[in-house]
Order: structure tokens, then sequence, then C-alpha cells
């Protein structure tokens, strides 16, 4: 039997392991130079040792380095890799200093620059390295699609805009009962569309596809029989739904098909993974407010100051079955700014006072709802509570968009993450793409995946966009 082409590295994947080989290989000759400074009985435990770089690979991806966005502009992703650095160099020596002998002890500034100087070459050398092999072709994906209608030509386009690989090498396989053939496929010369006279095996195998998506208009020219030929040879063989999820990390609502909802994998949660996320809730929610709590503090006086009383506001949110809650927040606009009713909030909305600009761009107005976590109206991660009045709105406007609360609402979220702020009927939609794949998929560790690359939105507001 003919071997298929394995699906290689797309580019994060790639990147990481470029991080960590280098990571692994300048590490441990900053140490030879830094522990030789050292006074006597001031080494750093072993396990402080291996806690810098895990901590550094670990803030790489919580700044969002192995997302689209960055791996695309090689330029940001040079200036954010050494403030991974930074922090990660500057946790480990504070949790160092707090955990007691033998696992923890003072870092000296020695190790500090060792740490600082090992991150930051294997960063800057890493990228360089993944630059030049993109350049060269590296992290391609080849597709055989089946189709080349307008499904076809969507799915083309998304991959473009939002593919987690870089570069996809797509040949397109049509037959005329599958459908017309889309015009804007056909008018890009660089659009390879095959006839389907031949059987799909043997078209992959000249293509060296890694992958072949079912797209037609029309699945009643589709040679099922074809496909599973692929499939027994050891082709993977998805359908657009699947797939285009699978890639883009959401799901196409102005696209979607109820039937591959109900059929597909997901929207089930197991018992393991809820108490998981109770306990994440609970546990996390408590150390934040433990060590924001000066901020908090100063942030409520800064209201107090500025605008006088209330400092807490307190408003109708929607959560988990449809369920009201009071949400609680700092105080960010004027105290009269819903005289005339609700209404979304704008990005410069003039009623945000000066201080709630602050708090909003720093997230600090968000501290409050650790206390809807602590109480079970919300979870640390989950859509976000929407106002009754806009949800009934939206609900008759967008399909689906009850679905977002089969889950408790979050203080952050996928669509919170990958998308930027936004109040329209557009953006809701967008939004309700995230929310959907969120629901669909969550679990435990996509929970923490979610909330490590929550920090790269509070340090750039506006870097949710994909």
């Amino acid at each position: 039997m003919a071997t298929t082409t394995r699906p290689g590295l797309t580019a994060g994947p790639a990147l990481l392991l470029l991080d960590a080989g280098l990571t692994a290989l300048a590490w441990p000759a900053a140490l030879l130079v830094a522990l030789g400074s050292l006074p006597d009985g001031t080494r750093p435990s072993p396990f402080t040792l291996l806690l810098y770089p895990a901590c550094y690979l670990l803030f790489l991806y919580a700044l969002g380095l192995y997302r689209r966005d960055a791996l695309v502009e090689t330029r940001k992703s040079m200036g954010r890799a050494p403030l991974a650095a930074v922090l990660a160099a500057l946790s480990v020596a504070f949790a160092s200093a707090m955990l007691p002998p033998p696992l923890g002890g003072p870092a000296g500034a020695g190790l500090l620059l060792a740490a600082l100087t090992a991150f930051v070459s294997a960063g800057f050398a890493s990228r360089v390295m993944h630059f030049v092999l993109r350049r060269r072709g590296a992290f391609r994906r080849r597709l055989l699609v089946i189709g080349a209608g307008q499904r076809a030509w969507e799915l083309a386009l998304l991959l473009q805009r939002e593919g987690r690989t870089l570069n996809y090498e797509v040949t397109f396989v049509h037959a005329p009962g599958m459908g017309e053939i889309d015009p804007r496929l056909a008018a890009n010369p660089d659009n390879l569309i095959l006839p389907a006279g031949a059987e799909f095996l043997g078209m992959a195998r000249r293509a060296r596809a890694e992958q072949i998506v079912v797209a037609p208009d029309d699945r009643r020219g589709l040679d099922m029989m074809a496909l599973l030929a692929c499939r027994t040879a050891g082709y993977p063989v998805q359908e657009y739904h699947r797939f285009l999820e699978k890639e883009i990390g959401r799901i196409d609502v102005k696209r979607i098909e109820l039937g591959w909802l109900v059929f597909n994998d997901g929207f089930s949660f197991g018992p393991i993974d809820l108490a998981l996320k109770r306990l994440l809730d609970v546990t996390a929610s408590l150390v934040l407010l433990l060590l924001t709590g000066p901020f908090l503090l100063a942030a409520m006086l800064a209201v107090l100051a500025e605008d006088g009383a209330p400092v807490l506001y307190r408003q109708k949110r929607v959560t988990q079955g449809g369920r009201l809650f009071e949400i609680l927040k700092l105080r960010t606009m004027r105290r009269d700014a819903e005289r005339f009713g609700a209404v979304w909030a704008e990005a410069q909305d003039p009623r945000i006072t000066r201080i709630g600009r602050f708090l909003r761009r720093t997230r600090l107005d968000e501290l409050p709802q650790l206390l809807n976590v602590l109480r079970g109206d919300m979870s640390l991660v989950g859509p976000r509570p929407e106002r009754p009045e806009f949800t009934r709105k939206l609900a008759e406007a967008l399909p689906l968009y009850e679905e977002r609360h089969l889950v408790k609402a979050g203080l952050t979220g996928w669509a919170q993450i990958n998308y930027p702020y936004g109040a329209s009927l557009d953006d809701a939609r967008s939004k309700l793409s995230y929310d959907l794949h969120y629901v669909k998929n969550q679990g435990f560790l996509f929970d923490l995946l979610i909330l490590a690359q929550t920090l790269r939105v509070v340090l750039w507001p506006g870097a949710g966009v994909r």
C-alpha cells in the first residue's frame, strides 16, 4: 500500500519546539557562568532552576507569541519575547523567595541576569530561524478539497484570513453533479481545479495531500466509495464544518448546518471536568482577591474621589440556563449614564469617566466579579454575561444565541481573547461564533489555556484580533 503524506508541523508548534530547544541549550550555558559567581550557600534549588525555563515558555504562550498574528508579524513577536523573559525571571524570583527550603531560596542578581540573557537570546534566535524557514516554504499544508463551489471558495477565504496554518496548498476537485464552480475560484489563476474524472485516492497521492476536506455545494454528486478508499488508505477525511472549526477556532454561524451540530461530538460536560472547573474557580478567585486587594482598594478610592458614591455598579445579567444575577463591577461611567435607558457601551463612550477609562483598559473594573465567581453566579471562563434587554434582541436576530447559556457566564472567555471590543449585531454574531466553539468543546485544559492568554489581552487590550 502506498504511503500517505503525513501532516507536518504547523508554524505555531514549530516555533514552540524551537523555543524549547534553544532555551534548553542557552539556559545551562548561562547557568555555568552565573553559578560560578554565587557565594557558597546561596545556590538555588534544582526545582527553581527548572522553574525558570518552564515559566518562560508559559509566558511566551500567555503573551500570544504562538498565535497567527504574532507568527505573521515577526517584528511584533520580537518585541514581545523579551517581555516574556522579564516576566518569567521576576515571577520565579518572587516565587522562589516565598517557597520554603529546599524548594526555594533567595535569587541573586547573577541568576536573574543569567535568565534574562539566556531567554532573550534564545527567543530572538528561534524567531529568526522560524522566519527563515517560513521564507523557504516550510510549514505549508497540502489540502485536497472536494468541490469548487461557493462553499469551497468560502473555505479558502477563511483559511487565508484565519487559518492556524500560515500557508495552504489547495487542490480543488470538482464534478458537475456537485453544483456550479464558483466564479471567484475560477478567476484566480493560482487555484488548481481538477475534474473528478479519476478516483480521489489517486488525485490525493498526486497532490501529496495531507488532508482531504469534503466541501461540495451539492453532495448528491459525491462518490462516497472513493472517499472511503482514501480513508482506508490512511488519508484523513473531514467534513467542511468540522475541519473549518478546528482550523479557525470558531463555529462559522453564517454557514452553520444544524444537522452537523446534532450529529457531531461536543456539548457534553463530564462530572470530573465540572468539578475541576469549580475547584479552579474558587481557588483562583481567592488567590486573585488576595493578590489584587490593594489595587482594588486604590481603584475604589479613585472612583470615589472623581465621581462620588456608589463605587460599585450592580446590574442584571444573564448566566447559565437564562438565570438572572446581579453582576458587580467598579463603576466606570457617570452616575446618570443610563437615565434614558439601556444602550450598548461604545469603544469611546463619552459617559465613561477619566478614571473609568483607566480601569477598563487595565481590567481593574472587573475584579469585583471574582465575588460573583465565588458565589457561583459566574465562572472564571465562559461567555461574557449580557444584559437581559440585549439578550432578548440578540436571540431574535441570531440563531443559536441561547446555546451560549448552556454554561455559566465567565469573567474571561474564548471570544474575549480572540475578538476585539465591539457593540453591534455583527460583532455579537462574531463573538457568538467563538462562544459556541467554547461551549461545544469546553474542558478543564481549555479553560487553563484561555486563562493563560488573558494576560495578553490585559497588556494589549486591542490584541484580541486573530
